[in-house]
C-alpha cells in the first residue's frame, strides 16, 4: 500500500481527457536566485475565511480560531496572505457566507494573488462547488477538515497511520467527487451509445464519476479490513499488558501541548517531539518507574483540536482505543496558551465522544517556564490547580515538577485500587509476591491458615484472589481471573497465553 503524502494523493488520478490537463497539471518552472531550476513546489498563498454563527457557540472566539487555522496552514506549508470574517445569524446554504461577503472574497483573491482559500468551518459539497464557481478554477477551495487531513497525510510515518489517514481522506472525498468530473462526457457516448450502437449498448453508459465512486468504495472497504486487522493486533497487545497487571496511563491533550516531550522526560523514550501541530500521529508506549517502586506504562497519543473532523475520529478509532482502554489519563495542557480553557474544553469534548470522559484524570499544566516573566499569571495558575483533585504544574522541557508528577500519579493509581483483606495459603507464596509487586501491602501477618495481607490491589488483579478473601466474599463482584502458578512469572496462568 502506498502511503498518501498529501490530501490530493488520496484522489484518483484524472484521465488525460481532463479539460486543461496538459497545461494546468504541469507545475510552473521555478528558479532560485542563481537561475537554477528548483524541484521544490511553489508555495501556496491562502486567504482564510472565518464565520461566527449566532446559534452555534464555539470553544474559541472567531479571531482565535482563525489564528489556529493560520498555524494549521503554516504546518501544511501554506503562506497566509489575508483573512476575512463574517458574523451571521444562520449560514448561507449555498455558499456558507453571504453573497456580498463572497464578492469581497473574490476581490481579495484577485488583489492578493492568492491561489487558495481555506474556510475555518466544514463546507458541504454544494457549498464548495458554488464557491469555486465564483472564485474560478484557478483558486482552490478547502475547508478546515481537508487541511487537517493534509497535515495528517504529511506526518503519517507508519503503516497504521497511513491506512487511517487514507481512509479518512477517501471518506471525506467521496461525496465531493462530482465537481472533478463535470466536464466529461459519458464513456459510452457517440455512436457507441447512439442509435447505431447496436443491441445492448444503447443508453447513457457509465460516467467516469460512477467509476471513481465504485473504485473509492472498494478502496474504503479494503482499508476498513486493514484497520480491523490493526485493531486485532492492538487488542492482543492490550491483553498481554492486562495479564502483566501493570497500569496503563494514556497521555492526552490539545495538539502541541507537549505530550511527546513529557513522555521523553519521564521514560527517555526519544520519540520525535517538535514545536508544531500534530507532530505525533502514532501511539508510543514506554515503561516508567514510580516512587513506590511500581511500574506504569505511558502511552503517547495523537493530539486533539477543536472541530476535530469526524472522519479522523472514526478512522483513528484503532489508535484512540489506547485512550479508552487506559486505566488513567494524563491530560497535558499548555499553561502558557491564552486559550488554555478552550483547549481543555475541546479535549474534554473529544473524550466524551470516545466514551472516555469519566476516566480518572491527572491534569498536568505544562510549559510553566514560559510564565516566569509573568508572576501574576503563574500565581493564578497555581490557584487553578485547586479546582482539580489531581493536578500539577510542570515544565517537561526543563524537567521541572516531574517528581511531584510521579508522586501524584502514584497516589492516583493507588487510590484507584480496591482495599483487600486476604488470607493466602502458604503454598501460594507466588500470590503473596504478586501482591507485593503490583499492589500496596499495608500489613502482613502469619496465621495458622496462611499469610494475611491487608492493603490495595489493582481491579484487574484482584479477581485472581477471589478464593482468599478473609471474609470469603469480595466487597463487590470481580471478574473471574486465573490464578498464577509460577512465582517467577506472575503473568502466566492456567489460560493459554496469546501469541502474536
Amino acid at each position: 500500500m502506498t502511503k498518501p503524502t498529501s490530501f490530493e494523493s488520496a484522489i484518483p488520478s484524472p484521465t488525460p481527457a481532463r479539460r486543461g490537463g496538459d497545461a494546468s497539471d504541469r507545475a510552473a518552472i521555478v528558479r532560485d536566485e542563481s537561475g537554477l531550476i528548483t524541484t521544490a513546489p511553489p508555495a501556496e498563498h491562502a486567504i482564510l475565511v472565518g464565520v461566527e454563527l449566532a446559534n452555534r457557540p464555539q470553544l474559541l472566539g472567531l479571531d482565535d480560531s482563525l489564528d489556529e487555522l493560520a498555524l494549521l496552514a503554516k504546518t501544511a506549508g501554506v503562506d497566509v496572505c489575508g483573512r476575512i470574517t463574517q458574523r451571521l445569524e444562520a449560514p448561507n446554504p449555498a455558499t456558507l457566507i453571504g453573497t456580498g461577503k463572497l464578492d469581497e472574497l473574490q476581490l481579495m483573491v484577485l488583489e492578493s494573488g492568492a491561489n487558495l482559500v481555506i474556510f475555518d468551518d466544514e463546507l458541504s459539497p454544494r457549498q464548495q462547488r458554488e464557491i469555486e464557481k465564483v472564485l474560478g478554477q484557478e483558486t482552490k477551495v478547502l475547508d478546515r477538515t481537508a487541511l487537517i487531513l493534509d497535515i495528517f497525510a504529511r506526518h503519517a510515518r507508519t503503516r497504521e497511520g497511513a491506512v487511517q489517514v487514507e481512509l479518512a481522506q477517501y471518506e471525506y472525498r467521496l461525496p465531493r467527487l462530482t465537481r472533478a468530473w463535470t466536464h466529461l462526457a459519458r464513456q459510452a457516448g457517440g455512436r457507441a451509445g447512439g442509435a447505431g450502437g447496436g443491441v445492448g449498448v444503447r443508453g447513457p453508459g457509465e460516467t467516469q464519476l460512477e467509476v471513481d465512486r465504485r473504485e473509492i468504495s472498494r478502496r474504503i472497504a479494503f482499508l476498513k479490513r486493514q484497520l480491523d486487522e490493526i485493531r486485532k493486533h492492538r487488542d492482543q497487545h492490550r491483553r498481554q499488558r492486562r495479564k502483566s497487571a501493570i497500569p496503563v496511563v494514556a497521555l492526552v491533550g490539545y495538539t502541541n501541548a507537549g505530550k511527546s516531550t513529557l513522555l521523553n522526560a519521564l521514560t527517555d523514550a526519544h520519540v520525535r517531539a517538535e514545536d508544531r501541530l500534530f507532530a505525533t500521529l502514532d501511539p508510543t508506549t514506554r515503561r516508567t518507574e514510580l516512587p513506590s517502586g511500581h511500574a506504569a506504562l505511558l502511552t503517547d497519543t495523537v493530539g486533539f483540536i477543536q472541530k476535530l473532523p469526524t472522519e479522523l475520529v472514526a478512522a483513528f478509532r484503532a489508535t484512540l482505543e489506547e485512550v479508552t482502554e487506559a486505566d488513567v489519563l494524563i491530560h497535558v495542557v499548555d499553561a502558557s496558551h491564552p486559550n488554555m480553557e478552550g483547549h481543555i474544553a475541546a479535549v474534554e469534548e473529544v473524550l466524551e465522544e470516545l466514551d472516555a470522559g469519566e476516566k480518572p484524570q491527572l491534569m498536568v499544566f505544562n510549559k510553566i517556564d514560559r510564565l516566569e516573566s509573568d508572576p501574576e499569571a503563574l500565581a493564578q495558575l497555581h490557584d487553578q490547580l485547586r479546582d482539580y483533585p489531581y493536578a500539577v504544574a510542570i515544565s517537561a522541557a526543563r524537567h521541572t515538577g516531574l517528581d511531584k508528577l510521579r508522586t501524584t500519579l502514584d497516589r492516583l493509581l493507588r487510590e484507584r485500587m480496591i482495599p483487600v483483606d486476604l488470607t493466602i495459603p502458604y503454598h501460594h507464596g507466588d500470590l503473596v509476591a504478586l501482591a507485593h509487586s503490583h499492589g500496596f501491602v499495608e500489613s502482613e501477618e502469619y496465621t495458622e491458615q496462611g499469610t494475611r495481607l491487608r492493603g490495595r490491589l489493582p481491579v484487574d488483579l484482584a479477581g485472581r484472589y477471589r478464593a482468599y478473601w478473609t471474609n470469603r466474599q469480595a466487597p463487590f463482584p470481580l471478574e473471574n481471573g486465573p490464578v498464577p502458578t509460577h512465582p517467577s512469572s506472575p503473568t502466566h496462568s492456567h489460560e493459554e497465553t496469546d501469541h502474536e
